[in-house]
C-alpha cells in the first residue's frame, strides 16, 4: 500500500491552496476529489449541463426548518471556485479582530493575513472591470448615488481584455491559478473519488477507506497527516463518520438571501454579464447585490407566484434578478446519517434574522425603485408585484416565515478555529483538539459566515494554516 506524507480530501479554494503549499514543499501528496475536472469554458454557466456536472445533487441541497433555507455546493475540481462569480472580498480587521477575541484565535491579524492575501490576489488576477460596468450593476449604482448610500464595484479574480473589440473574461479558478501548479510540483489528484471515512489507532488517524464514485470500489491508502478541506457540509460529515465528531457538525452559518426580480423600461439583462456592484450601507449584516439572471432562473425567481408574474417572462431581457443577504444570528447543524451518502443539515432563522430580512427586502425595492424600476416581483410564496412606493412596505410585511423562499452560497463554521476546546473543533491553525494529524483548511473552520463572499478569507487563512503547519516540520 502506498503512503503519502499528506493527504488533501476536497480540491475547492481551501483544498487547492494546501495542496499546493505540501507539493512545492517537497511532500508525497495526494488529494482526492469526489467530482471530476470540468475545463472551465466547456459549460455554458448555470446551465443544466453545469448543474448536472459541477453541482452536488445538480444544485438540489436544502438545509431544513421554518423557514427551509436552499443552498448550492460546487462538486468537482476546484469546488465552488468553478461555478461562482469569483467576486473577491478581502477580510477586514474588523472582522478578524472580532474573530480573534470571541473564538480565542492566535495570529489571526490583518498583519498576519495581509502579505498572504496580496500574494493570492496577485496569483488569481483579482481586479475590477477594465470597460464600464454591466448594465444590471449600474442599476444598483444609480440607485445607491441618489439615495446616498455606500457601494462599490467588487473586484473578481479573472483575466478580463480586448481582443480584436472583442471582450474576453477567463476567471481564474482553482483548475487554472492552482492545481496545475500543484500537479506540475509533483502533487497525485484522484477525481472521482470519495473519501468515505478516516481509520484512527492510539489517537491518530493513520489511513482513510476511500470509494470510486464510478464502480463503487473500495480502497484503503495510508498517510502521516490528512487534511479535510471537504467545504462545510461534507467535512463535518466526514469527520462524524470517522468517529472525530467533538465540536464538528454544530455552529452552521450561512449568509440567508431574499430576491427580487426588478423590471425596467429598457434592457439591463445581457446573459453573458457577471453583476459586481455591491452595496453595503449597512455593513456587514445587510448587503445588496445583483444574482445571475438568464431565462431560466429568472423563471425559477418569478415561480413563488408564477400564476401572476409568469407574463413578465415576455419581457425577460428587461428584468434582472437583485438579492438582499444578511449575516444571520441563527446557527444550523450538520448529522451523518448512517446508511447515507449525504448528512442530515438544519439551519434555524431566528426572529431577529427574519425582521431584518424583511427590512432587507423592503429596503431592496426601494433602491430599485429609486434606480428606475417600473415593477418588482418578490420571491417569496404569493408575494404581490409592486408597482408603486406605497407597495414596498405591504410587500415586506407580507413575507411571512412560511411563505419565505431563502437561499445561499456561503456555508461556515462547522468546525470552527480557536483554543476554546469547549466550542472549537480545531486550534488557530486548523489542527483537530481531538487528533493531532488531522486538519480542516477549508470554510468549516472559519467560526461564521463573514458578511461577504468567504472564498478570499478561506484562502488567505489556509495559506496562513499551511505555512504555520510547514514551519513546524
Amino acid at each position: 500500500m502506498t503512503r503519502y506524507d499528506a493527504l488533501v480530501i476536497g480540491t475547492g479554494p481551501g483544498g487547492a491552496v494546501t495542496a499546493r503549499a505540501l507539493a512545492e514543499a517537497g511532500a508525497r501528496v495526494l488529494a482526492v476529489e469526489e467530482g471530476h475536472w470540468t475545463e472551465p469554458g466547456t459549460v455554458a454557466p448555470f446551465s443544466m449541463d453545469q448543474m448536472r456536472r459541477q453541482y452536488r445533487n445538480a444544485g438540489l441541497t436544502v438545509a431544513f426548518g421554518r423557514p427551509s433555507v436552499a443552498y448550492t455546493e460546487g462538486m468537482g475540481v476546484g469546488g465552488g471556485s468553478e461555478v461562482n462569480s469569483g467576486l473577491y472580498h478581502r477580510p477586514s480587521r474588523t472582522l478578524l479582530d472580532g474573530w480573534s477575541r470571541h473564538w480565542s484565535i492566535d495570529g489571526l491579524t490583518t498583519g498576519d493575513l495581509r502579505p498572504l492575501s496580496e500574494a493570492i490576489e496577485d496569483e488569481i488576477g483579482v481586479r475590477t472591470l477594465p470597460w464600464p460596468m454591466p448594465a444590471s450593476s449600474q442599476v444598483l449604482a444609480r440607485g445607491a448615488e441618489a439615495l446616498g448610500w455606500r457601494g462599490f464595484e467588487v473586484p473578481r479574480w479573472a483575466d478580463c481584455r480586448e481582443v480584436d473589440g472583442q471582450r474576453i473574461v477567463e476567471k481564474q479558478t482553482m483548475s487554472v491559478a492552482y492545481w496545475p501548479k500543484a500537479i506540475a510540483a509533483g502533487a497525485e489528484l484522484r477525481e472521482g473519488t470519495r473519501a468515505v471515512r478516516l481509520q484512527l489507532a492510539r489517537g491518530r488517524a493513520r489511513a482513510a477507506i476511500l470509494e470510486d464514485v464510478g464502480t463503487g470500489a473500495l480502497s484503503r491508502v495510508a498517510f502521516d497527516d490528512v487534511f479535510v478541506c471537504a467545504g462545510a457540509i461534507h467535512t463535518p460529515a466526514l469527520l462524524q463518520r470517522s468517529g472525530l465528531g467533538r465540536n464538528v457538525g454544530g455552529n452552521l452559518s450561512v449568509h440567508p438571501t431574499v430576491k427580487v426580480t426588478a423590471e425596467f423600461d429598457h434592457v439591463v439583462n445581457d446573459p453573458s454579464d457577471v453583476p459586481v456592484y455591491q452595496v453595503k450601507e449597512f455593513g456587514s449584516r445587510l448587503s445588496f447585490g445583483g444574482s445571475a439572471s438568464r431565462p431560466a432562473l429568472l423563471a425559477l425567481a418569478l415561480s413563488e407566484n408564477w400564476h401572476e408574474f409568469r407574463e413578465a417572462m415576455n419581457r425577460w431581457p428587461n428584468l434582472f434578478v437583485y438579492y438582499a443577504a444578511i449575516q444571520s444570528a441563527g446557527r444550523g447543524r450538520v448529522r451523518a446519517v448512517p446508511g447515507f451518502r449525504d448528512p442530515l443539515v438544519t439551519y434555524r432563522i431566528t426572529g431577529d434574522d427574519h425582521r431584518l430580512l424583511q427590512n432587507g427586502l423592503a429596503r431592496l425595492m426601494h433602491l430599485l425603485r429609486t434606480a428606475g424600476a417600473t415593477a418588482l416581483y418578490p420571491s417569496f410564496r404569493n408575494a404581490p408585484k409592486v408597482t408603486a412606493p406605497a407597495g414596498i412596505a405591504r410587500a415586506a410585511a407580507a413575507m411571512s416565515p412560511s411563505k419565505s423562499s431563502l437561499m445561499t452560497v456561503h456555508l461556515c463554521g462547522t468546525a470552527p478555529m480557536g483554543e476554546d476546546r469547549r466550542k472549537c473543533a480545531v486550534d488557530s491553525f486548523g489542527r483537530l483538539h481531538t487528533a493531532p494529524n488531522v486538519f480542516v483548511n477549508d470554510a468549516s473552520m472559519l467560526p461564521e459566515a463573514p458578511g461577504i463572499n468567504p472564498q478570499g478569507t478561506v484562502m488567505a487563512v489556509a495559506a496562513r494554516n499551511v505555512a504555520h503547519y510547514l514551519s513546524t516540520r
